[in-house]
């Protein structure tokens, strides 16, 4: 991790409901990633940065990097369709929720394990599949950091 004044990188938020992360560059600056809803690729959105990093309040919340790996995939899950071993995992998500709903309760502790293994692997098979594409945002290592 790089130290800025009053600011450790990365870091990782919620910025309007859409998942951002801020990394540091090779010259010791930073740099704001947010994901795309078209693509679930990395869009560099350097102009939020000061809006993030002083906000009080609203609509920007801090997240450690296993919540920012689980908001990532609930994000991609709602906002993407495609075909492939990801979109079924987003679907076997889709369908214990929807078991849930229909029960009428809240997901059980083994499911909530369930979900959260299967979006913390999405997540890695999403960004390694990004990185091979030259994405230069994808980082699949987030989700293997402890």
């Amino acid at each position: 991790m790089v130290q800025m004044p009053g600011l450790v990188l990365p870091s990782y938020y919620m910025y309007y409901q859409s998942p951002v992360k801020i990394v540091t560059t090779p010259d010791g600056g930073a740099r704001v990633w947010r994901v795309s809803i078209d693509t679930g690729g990395w869009h560099e959105k350097n102009d939020i940065f000061s809006e993030i990093v002083f906000a009080v309040g609203g609509e920007v919340f801090r997240r450690t990097p296993e919540e920012f790996v689980q908001e990532v995939e609930r994000f991609r899950a709602h906002y993407l369709e495609g075909d492939g071993p990801i979109f079924a995992l987003y679907e076997t998500i889709q369908a214990v929720r929807h078991v849930a709903r229909a029960e009428d309760r809240h997901l059980t502790p083994r499911e909530r394990a369930l979900v959260h293994g299967i979006r913390q692997r999405t997540f890695v098979m999403f960004e390694e599949q990004l990185r091979a594409a030259g994405d230069p945002g994808a980082d699949p290592d987030i989700a293997r950091a402890k």
